[in-house]
């Protein structure tokens, strides 16, 4: 009977002690579970079907190296010395250095940290203290010490791995950051060096115009000395080639501003900026291919890399979240330590000298006076505003695209008007030669001619100066040379 009793008292005992496991094992999990941060899902956009104002023919496949697509060798090299100098782009690669060590960091946080320590110390004790030392005790005495540390937190509810999480995405979004800097540098020394070119032959025409002037000028002076025209007619022809020379010290100023851009955008020295010029060959004023979107409109979510940087962000804020919930549960840290202590150095690694130490920390927040709970609200914030900019992103990238898609239609549009404008304009002046010379007309219709011509060849230079930079523009909206780069993105 009391052999039955003490086996029915242990089968009770091991039940309460196997409910007991249970429940420290459901409240665990339970808790575990309220810890977690919200999953991260990317927030939802209307995208739209198709693009707008896409050409049906043009260059869709574009490389890493798009700007290829204007077949100057010139523009290559510069673009490669960009890439290779400028300093916003040395920034940008810094910064992704410090994002992979500030990753490092926290990575080594959810490892044990294992350090060695050694001391040595030799201490005398007072023979007059209050406490006297008990006799055969020498005043005197050494001590060493050797030991091998090892501490580790054991992250049950998640805080190091979401923290690790949120650096990982960090890193990821200064890398699309460097991208984005990558791209717009590229943009800009396309659009300064065709700028330049544009410039240049803004000025050669302007020449020419005060060139061709000049001579008419020289010819009605002796038609003037000879009493064949009024003084009325001279002047108008000084105020013409006055307006012209006046109009060329705008354009070499403007050229003189851009080629500090671009000196600039190319990484040069102080001192080459001042004292370097840049010189070209002749523009041979060709147009280059229009481009073709490839894909559909929801590939620009993984191509540009503004809209991959700001979600990588948006998740880094995510998992902020679920480090913030996390801190309001134990910290729970495994210590220890193997090593010797002994009066005699020589003695210090025998085993009588021995000494270890395992030990278990636990340490639960109680009263932080609503510290952790800001933390976590504070982050939550962060996650809402985050996503916003993500919104706001995706909003101004498709904008960009429609606007760049539209610019580099109508650009071509422009260029080809104004051709046909020069074309008409240039009959006009000689047929208007030839009635002023025959005495059909004044000497004023010729000058409006020449006025109008000149105006025409600019705008035509213009007109094909802003179609490479519509084509620019769009492919920069568009994200880049994109051909290989989608995959590489997915892979991330």
């Amino acid at each position: 009977m009391r052999r039955t009793f003490l086996l029915t008292m242990r089968h009770i005992r091991l039940e309460v002690a196997m409910r007991r496991s249970l429940v420290v094992a459901l409240a665990v999990t339970i808790l575990a579970g309220c810890a977690t941060g919200p999953r991260y899902e990317r927030p939802a956009v209307e995208l739209p079907a198709a693009w707008k104002d896409a050409p049906a023919q043009g260059q869709s496949a574009l490389g890493e190296r798009w700007w290829s697509l204007y077949g100057d060798p010139v523009l290559d090299r510069l673009v490669a010395e960009g890439l290779e100098r400028n300093r916003d782009l040395a920034i940008a690669a810094a910064r992704i250095d410090e994002a992979r060590a500030v990753l490092r960091i926290t990575d080594a946080e959810r490892l044990p940290a294992v350090d060695v320590t050694a001391q040595r110390d030799r201490t005398r004790s007072s023979a007059r203290s209050s406490v006297p030392l008990p006799p055969g005790v020498p005043l005197t005495r050494n001590s060493n010490q050797a030991t091998v540390n090892v501490s580790y937190e054991l992250d049950l509810w998640g805080r190091l791995r979401s923290a690790s999480d949120a650096a990982r995405a960090e890193l990821l979004a200064t890398q699309s950051a460097r991208q984005t800097v990558r791209i717009a540098l590229v943009n800009q020394i396309v659009q300064s060096y065709h700028t330049l070119l544009a410039l240049d032959r803004q000025v050669a025409v302007t020449q020419r115009t005060i060139e061709v002037r000049a001579r008419d000028l020289e010819l009605q002076r002796k038609r003037y000395d000879a009493g064949l025209i009024a003084d009325f007619n001279l002047r108008q022809l000084e105020a013409e080639v006055a307006a012209a020379r006046a109009q060329l010290p705008g354009i070499r100023q403007r050229r003189t501003a851009e080629e500090v851009a671009l000196l600039t955008l190319l990484g040069r020295t102080p001192r080459a900026i001042v004292e370097e010029a840049l010189a070209f060959a002749d523009d041979r004023g060709q147009l280059p291919n229009d481009v073709v979107p490839e894909g559909l409109p929801s590939d620009l979510l993984l191509r540009r890399p503004d809209i991959v940087d700001v979600e990588q962000r948006l998740i880094a804020t995510n998992a902020r979240i679920a480090a913030a919930r996390a801190s309001l549960f134990p910290r729970i840290a495994l210590t220890g330590y193997l090593g010797g202590e002994s009066a005699s150095l020589a003695d210090l690694f025998t085993a009588p000298a021995r000494i270890w130490q395992l030990a278990f920390g636990l340490a639960q927040p109680i009263f932080q006076g609503g510290r952790l709970r800001g933390e976590v609200q504070a982050a939550e914030a962060r996650e809402q505003q985050a996503v916003a900019q993500y919104q706001k992103t995706v909003q101004t990238a498709f904008g960009e695209v429609r606007e760049a898609l539209s610019a580099q239609v109508r650009a071509r549009e422009t260029h080809a008007a104004e051709n046909a404008r020069v074309a008409a304009l240039t009959e006009t002046l000689r047929l208007a030669r030839i009635r002023y010379e025959n005495g059909l007309s004044s000497q004023l219709e010729v000058l409006d001619a020449e006025r109008n011509l000149l105006q025409a060849e600019l705008n035509r230079i213009d007109a094909l100066r802003a179609q490479r930079a519509a084509v620019a523009d769009l492919v920069r909206a568009l994200g880049g040379g994109w051909q290989g780069e989608l995959e590489e993105v997915t892979k991330r």
